[in-house]
């Protein structure tokens, strides 16, 4: 038995697997030095690229982590090949492990691919006023999974990103104007000419108010005043102004506030709500 264990064909054959394995080490080093300076490669040639693309920081990082993670791992795979490890169960294996993963983080991954769309089209940037999924206020935060937002009383709300990368969603920032609706409520029989000179002489008298179009804005027009419904306690006047979007709260409480107090002090009536019954004696 001792002699078939010890003899010249055993020798023969642990010398060659040997041989063979040392090669294959050698190979599988010289690989993982390469591999491994052409990772750092990758990563510095992405992390140009990501700065020159103006990649906001949170998503800078997490890509880059990514790659550098996926790169590994490939070259990991290419290394167990060389040194002749059977590499289909273990990328089967984990690609199991992701599927479970995936399928277990659904509604995260969701938001996570919802916050990359954010971070790489930019609807919003940090200091925009939006409204959406039912809240609206200043965005603080455009974090990878969340959007952190600030609302006018001071409340602070995170909402998922992939509801607000889906749904719709209101940017009052991202023009340079905006145009200011009101609407007054008048008795009838209320002199509309005199209603309207008012008003016009009240939007005048503010300097925030644009008085007509302006060149960088096609949609930018001057003050309008009409009539627009027939209500069943008195006659609806609106009011179209245009204005910085900085501007826009400034401008509507003004002319809330002004209309009321000087077409009151004027003697124009505002209705309060009101039902005529008739009642009819048989």
């Amino acid at each position: 038995m001792f002699e078939k264990i010890f003899s010249p064909d055993t020798y023969t054959l642990v010398g060659q697997w040997a041989l063979g394995f040392f090669k294959n080490l050698l190979v599988a080093i010289i690989v993982y030095i390469v591999g491994r300076w052409l990772i750092k490669w990758v990563g510095r040639l992405f992390t140009k690229m990501l700065e020159r693309s103006k990649v906001e920081a949170t998503l800078y990082t997490f890509l880059l982590s990514i790659v550098n993670v996926v790169l590994w791992f490939t070259l990991i795979i290419v290394i167990v090949g060389i040194l002749g490890i059977e590499t289909s169960s273990f990328i089967a294996l984990f690609a199991s492990a992701g599927v479970a993963i995936g399928m277990a983080l659904s509604g995260t991954l969701q938001n996570f691919a919802g916050g990359v769309m954010i971070l790489l089209f930019k609807p919003f940037k940090v200091g925009d006023f939006i409204e959406a999924q039912g809240y609206s206020g200043t965005v603080k935060e455009i974090q990878i999974f969340n959007t952190i937002v600030r609302t006018n009383d001071a409340q602070t709300i995170i909402i998922p990103n992939g509801g607000l990368a889906t749904g719709s969603m209101k940017n009052y920032s991202t023009e340079k104007y905006r145009r200011v609706d009101l609407e007054f409520q008048f008795a009838y029989g209320t002199d509309l000419d005199k209603v309207k000179q008012a008003i016009m002489d009240i939007i005048v008298r503010n300097k925030s108010i644009l008085a007509g179009p302006v060149a960088d804005s096609p949609v930018v027009a001057a003050p309008w005043i009409g009539l627009t419904k027939l209500g069943d306690s008195g006659v609806s006047v609106t009011t179209r102004t245009w204005c910085l979007g900085t501007d826009y709260w400034a401008v509507a409480g003004y002319l809330n506030e002004t209309v009321y107090q000087e077409l009151k002090a004027q003697g124009f009536m505002f209705p309060f709500n009101r039902m005529d019954v008739t009642i009819l004696n048989k």
